[in-house]
């Protein structure tokens, strides 16, 4: 007689996963947070950034408006800085002057395009940076949109002034320094997401 050779069950056995990264190594709280968390406070950031910028931008120049008169600069640090009203149809520099509607529908495109590129960001430097961006182009907007002589026409209202320059504003100089900090975080080959970029 032919005898069969019985298999316990105990002598199955659960097979090991092939590495640790399958089997789910241990990781730190950051990287174990959810994708939406980490860029919701990104986002937060970035509109922190932009209300402030915005807020300031406005503020500042309807303290001008109420104190200053055109064509009566007044210094503020020798000839270093001066505040020297003036009201800007065009661009920085004052220049396309005669674009006005064109100039305030390119930054309205801008600030819809840093909305929706705000949802991938991943790091401290991209999120200050297009909130600086964000904030300092609706202030200019918002002088389009709202001041005289007419809607999508409305003159710009700047009035800092230092030597060798085009007068400007505070939305001007967070636009500025939203380009420079862009430059900082491409050269240091941070991405919008937070990841470094490997080089060779």
């Amino acid at each position: 007689m032919q005898r069969t050779r019985r298999t316990s069950l105990n002598d199955e056995t659960t097979p090991e996963p092939a590495d640790l990264d399958s089997a789910g190594s241990p990781s730190s709280p950051e990287d174990t947070a959810p994708p939406v968390v980490r860029s919701r406070k990104w986002m937060v950031l970035f509109a922190v950034a932009g209300i402030v910028v915005l807020g300031l931008d406005q503020l500042t120049k309807a303290l001008a408006l109420a104190h200053l008169t055109p064509g009566e600069p007044v210094d503020v640090i020798g000839s270093l800085l001066r505040f020297n009203l003036i009201r800007n149809s065009g661009a920085a520099f004052s220049l396309g002057a005669g674009y006005t509607p064109v100039i305030s529908a390119i930054q309205i495109v801008i600030a819809i395009g840093v909305v929706y590129l705000s949802r991938r960001l991943g790091s401290v430097g991209w999120a200050v940076a297009f909130g600086l961006l964000f904030g300092g182009a609706v202030g200019n907007i918002t002088d389009r949109i709202f001041r005289a002589p007419s809607p999508f026409h409305g003159h710009v209202v700047d009035f800092l002034q230092t030597p060798h320059w085009a007068i400007f504003n505070v939305a001007d100089m967070a636009v500025t320094s939203a380009a420079i900090l862009l430059v900082i975080q491409t050269l240091r080959g941070i991405r919008l997401d937070g990841t470094k970029e490997q080089r060779k």
